[in-house]
């Protein structure tokens, strides 16, 4: 008996990730791009000697039948998160998103894709305390790694690109 519940449980287990491996991959055409993205990924900013360490966690999924891809994040555990959603416009034949803040701000931007590994964003910003009405970021992923360079429009000027580089991850994004 023990041995049919076994192979029960073993069909069970090989039949869910045939079907959550197939969900994953049925993207519309425009999001296929992002593909590679799926799953978890941290990144460690440099901070300078002596600081807190800065550490953010993302994920990016599959999201409404394969219409648009959602993303969260989370620095330090939950001190600062934010969820996206990116899906194409047919209107605009462009890439959009919108990404709402646990900071009470929100960003809504495009997004052009500059090569299969490669697509930069271009974010409106709503209700910054800190005067940033304006992002701009790189996202480019090679050899299972992807960088992003961002510079914000704060107060009228553009900052110095800040980069970072994401690695696969078994973390979890976490909400306070």
């Amino acid at each position: 008996m023990t041995y049919f519940k076994s192979l029960f449980l073993v069909l069970c287990l090989c039949t869910f990730s045939s079907f959550a491996s197939e969900t994953a991959s049925n993207l519309d055409k425009e999001l296929e791009v992002f593909k590679p993205y799926l799953g978890t990924w941290q990144a460690d900013f440099n901070v300078p000697e002596g600081a807190k360490p800065v550490q953010d966690v993302g994920k990016w999924e599959r999201a409404l039948n394969g219409k648009a891809i959602r993303t969260m994040h989370s620095i330090n555990e939950g001190e600062y998160g934010g969820e996206s959603m990116i899906f194409y416009d047919t209107k605009k034949q462009s890439l959009v998103f919108y990404y709402f803040t646990t900071a009470g701000f929100y960003t809504k931007g495009i997004m052009k894709v500059l090569s299969p590994t490669q697509f930069v964003a271009y974010e409106d910003v709503t209700g910054s305390k800190d005067g940033i009405t304006k992002v701009k970021s790189t996202s480019n992923l090679q050899n299972g790694k992807f960088e992003v360079s961002t510079s914000y429009l704060k107060k009228g000027e553009w900052t110095k690109l800040e980069s970072r580089t994401y690695t696969r991850s078994i973390k979890a994004v976490k909400f306070k």
